[in-house]
């Protein structure tokens, strides 16, 4: 199965191709979106549509606990990925889009989590495998809780 893979500051991870619409470069600035859960950076216009935009990093560090990676200039999100929600839009803020890749083996992760599928191997490089279904439920309860 073919796969984006992507970076947020060093950590690899990976969304099925399927359920991506598109790849674009982050804009400088978002419009806010008041009361908003902080993993929400804002909404953006693309081409006449209106789309939410999710620090990855962040919505990640709110459902599986802390990331591995430290946050500098060096790592800067400068992506977003555009997940192809039925009838919306789900843009995805990432630090580098790596490529798309075949992963035929994920094994579940050993912490169990629903924005979680689990793990491969790309060579010698381990990537997480992320599910597009949790991610966009993860968002929801983000805005459920604020």
């Amino acid at each position: 199965m073919r796969h984006v893979v992507f970076r947020i500051d060093k950590d690899r991870y990976a969304l099925p191709l399927a359920s991506t619409r598109e790849v674009v470069v982050a804009p400088t600035t978002f419009s806010a979106v008041p009361r908003a859960p902080t993993c929400i950076r804002g909404i953006m216009n693309l081409r006449g549509r209106i789309v939410p935009v999710v620090d990855l990093r962040e919505l990640l560090t709110d459902t599986l606990g802390e990331l591995s990676g430290t946050r500098s200039d060096e790592h800067r999100p400068s992506r977003i990925i555009l997940l192809d929600r039925s009838r919306r839009e789900l843009g995805l803020l990432v630090t580098e889009v790596e490529g798309i890749e075949s992963i035929e083996k994920v094994v579940p992760a050993p912490k169990p989590a629903p924005s979680l599928k689990g793990v491969a191997r790309m060579g010698a490089i381990a990537v997480t495998v992320l599910d597009p279904d949790g991610l966009d439920n993860a968002v929801a309860q983000a805005f459920a809780r604020e």
